[in-house]
């Protein structure tokens, strides 16, 4: 495959470039994204579907300055989809024609199944959400998929866009009683299947909303994917938004370039929900342009990463591990040592986990400078553990890579994340186990150092495989509670 590969994504509202590069197998990163507010569906609904010369042109300058932005990056492969307002327009043929004679671009034109789809897989593989209906709001469609065991089950396109509804129902200010009338007839149309305690929203609408409600309740993590919240909580703010003017919205948190259609996109968003009877809104940062990549790169792998891969922490030991050691010895060791302590401190098998990704990552901070490289790796994980991981999960992981000189977890980073971390008690033994995993495998004959807890609070530790310098470490290692180490 090609190692840098471009997505473009035609919506009804805006067209997209991401390109993507590839760094092994499973292993990829953005490199490039580019956005343009083309409304090429404006107009449109209101005159049977017919592409408007202006919007047209908007697209094809757009598309322009893209196929130039592809040139620039060397893209091998182009993949480029054209969603609701193209699949829609009886003269959709004309200008696909122009863009791929002149451009050399090829669009493919997607049903709304097939869009779920391209979001369902996007959502699966970089979220942690095995059982969930995926909600993707576009301009002119909302398209929904349900994955149930990590598998995608049943898709389903409901004719509700945020253009599509301003159009139709908006002079100044939105007539609710027929939009809401709209939705529901259209609601109505959904299987019954379609019922999940848990949604995925995707789209710009759902990533306005989202990032609004981080704002005013002060999150205090600066990253949207994988941010999620209560529909309960933000009931009354979502009929907010929906009933302001628009020089209200500015107070909601809303960005300004969405004041034409946040409201609409609120209204079919909220009422979705009340359908699904969700109780929690997962926000994913990917959406369609992600799934037509993945679903060129996991073709053999019935587009699905293999459990024992994490997309992420694939790409960061691609690019910032110099050394590429295998993990194998150094999860023996660290497993040994979390069975032996997990009572003391309740760990179970997502802590464990978290223990062995953060020693996946445990040499990254060394590809800029050995010096400070504990803080190198925690800013770097910080930037980079986007996918596959909860909030609280990407944080934990940072805290411990961070805390690996010192010792002990970095406090002030703990007091900034607190709602989002467990307890001290709980990070305190995590780092111990991390710290003295890597130095038992860093600092022994084959890291094969035999330990056993004994009464009195005392660990013991075979000193016959380790080095002077190993039992000089452990000496100097912060204790999780007063206990002690012997060495013999």
């Amino acid at each position: 495959m090609a190692k840098r590969t471009a997505v473009i994504d035609i919506g009804s509202n805006s067209a997209r470039l991401v390109i993507f590069q590839k760094t092994s197998r499973y292993g990829f990163h953005l490199l490039c994204q580019h956005k343009s507010r083309v409304r090429i569906g404006e107009g449109a609904y209101q005159r049977d579907g017919y592409l408007q010369p202006v919007p047209m042109e908007r697209a094809y300058k757009t598309l322009e300055s893209f196929a130039k932005i592809l040139q620039e990056y060397q893209v091998k492969k182009t993949l480029c989809v054209a969603t609701s307002a193209l699949r829609d327009a009886p003269n959709r043929s004309d200008f696909i024609k122009r863009v791929s004679d002149n451009l050399g671009i090829r669009i493919q034109v997607i049903d709304g199944t097939t869009e779920a789809q391209y979001g369902a897989i996007a959502a699966k593989n970089l979220l942690v959400a095995s059982h969930a209906v995926t909600i993707d709001i576009g301009g002119g469609s909302a398209d929904m998929a349900r994955i149930e065991n990590n598998k995608i089950v049943e898709t389903f396109s409901l004719n509700l866009g945020t253009v599509r509804l301003k159009e139709l129902f908006t002079e100044h200010e939105i007539n609710l009683d027929k939009a809401r009338a709209y939705i529901h007839d259209e609601l109505n149309r959904l299987p019954d299947t379609f019922r999940s305690k848990v949604a995925i929203g995707i789209g710009g609408t759902a990533r306005t909303l989202a990032k609004a409600i981080m704002s005013f309740s002060d999150y205090p993590l600066d990253k949207l994917h994988a941010f999620d919240y209560s529909t309960k909580e933000h009931q009354s703010y979502f009929d907010q938004v929906i009933q302001a003017k628009t020089d209200a919205l500015e107070t909601l948190s809303i960005k300004p370039d969405r004041f034409d259609t946040i409201r609409e996109g609120a209204l079919i968003l909220r009422e979705i929900l009340k359908v699904l009877g969700a109780r929690e809104v997962i926000t994913s940062g990917v959406g369609v342009r992600e799934g037509v990549y993945l679903h060129d790169r996991l073709l053999k792998d019935d587009l699905q990463f293999p459990s024992h891969v994490n997309p992420s922490i694939q790409s960061i030991r691609d690019r910032f591990d110099l050394l590429g050691f295998p993990q194998g010895k150094k999860h023996e060791v660290a497993e040994k040592l979390f069975d032996l302590f997990s009572e003391r401190f309740g760990g179970d098998a997502c802590d464990k986990r978290i223990v062995m990704q953060a020693l996946d990552l445990s040499n990254i901070g060394k590809m800029l400078t050995t010096y400070k490289e504990h803080q190198h790796a925690y800013y770097i994980a910080m930037q980079e553990l986007n996918f596959g991981f909860t909030h609280s999960d990407m944080i934990l992981i940072s805290l411990i890579l961070r805390s690996k000189n010192s010792r002990k977890f970095h406090k002030k980073t703990y007091q900034k994340y607190q709602e989002l971390l467990p307890k001290k008690n709980k990070i305190r033994w995590l780092v111990f186990v991390y710290t003295l995993t890597l130095i038992l495998h860093e600092n022994s004959s084959e890291a094969n150092a035999a330990f056993a807890w004994k009464a009195q609070k005392r660990f013991w530790i075979d000193k016959t495989p380790l080095s002077y310098l190993a039992q000089e470490e452990i000496k100097r290692l912060a204790m999780p509670e007063k206990i002690r180490i012997e060495i013999s």
